[in-house]
């Protein structure tokens, strides 16, 4: 019996899957105000895409629960989207944060190995 392990190293599959959840997320908030806001669906995509991106809508919803609605997906799309770019470059971000680690470690090695010259 193989045992296979899952490593999401590659950027194509990391870029696919926080590709797939914003997709999701944006499809069913599309979809919710295309029903609770009789919006158009490209209404409704816009609207959401504003959400998403943390930049606000440019109207606000006419019912009451519209705006639970929205208020419901702003934190979930924005969760997402900040989830998604974590998920997509975490990797080359931690690869980052060691190198600029190890640069720092070097940077102090050589200013105490002056001091002990003078």
């Amino acid at each position: 019996m193989s045992h296979r392990h899952h490593h999401y190293r590659s950027p194509w599959k990391r870029g696919a899957y926080s590709f797939l959840l914003v997709a999701i997320v944006m499809m069913v908030g599309t979809f919710g105000m295309h029903v609770i806001e009789g919006l158009s669906y490209l209404d409704a995509f816009y609207f959401m895409s504003m959400i998403a991106t943390a930049q606000g809508p440019s109207v606000t919803p006419a019912t009451p629960s519209g705006k639970l609605f929205a208020a419901f997906m702003a934190f979930v799309s924005v969760g997402t989207v900040v989830a998604a770019l974590g998920f997509l470059f975490g990797p080359f971000f931690g690869q980052l944060w060691h190198v600029g680690i190890d640069k720092g470690e070097d940077a102090v090695d050589f200013l105490e190995g002056r001091r002990k010259k003078l």
